[in-house]
């Protein structure tokens, strides 16, 4: 049985990012690059697709604790996709739109 690749930080994330979770969904949708390059960009900051509020909302979150949500557009096509760490910051989890 094959090893699952491993995502490897290469920022220093701003959070504990706490366990990280891919669903089943977004396993099967997403590539390994798409997955690698949200989760690094999720943990320096970089919300990706989000408007001034929400924006704004994970600053806060950021800040004062809060869940912390991230919107990115898969670079294989595969539309766009959620990294989310929860308020504890005991779970991130990647995962599509349907499966929210």
């Amino acid at each position: 049985m094959a090893d699952k690749p491993r995502i490897v930080l290469s920022v220093e994330s701003k959070f504990p990012l706490g366990q990280l979770t891919v669903t089943a969904g977004a396993r099967e949708a997403l590539s390994h690059d798409d997955i690698q390059t949200a989760v690094n960009s999720h943990a320096s900051g970089d919300w990706g697709d989000l408007d001034e509020h929400d924006e704004k909302a994970n600053e806060r979150a950021l800040a004062e604790g809060g869940r912390l949500v991230s919107v990115y557009e898969s670079e294989t096509g595969s539309g766009r996709f959620y990294v989310i760490t929860e308020a504890d910051r005991s779970y991130t989890t990647i995962l599509l739109p349907s499966e929210y």
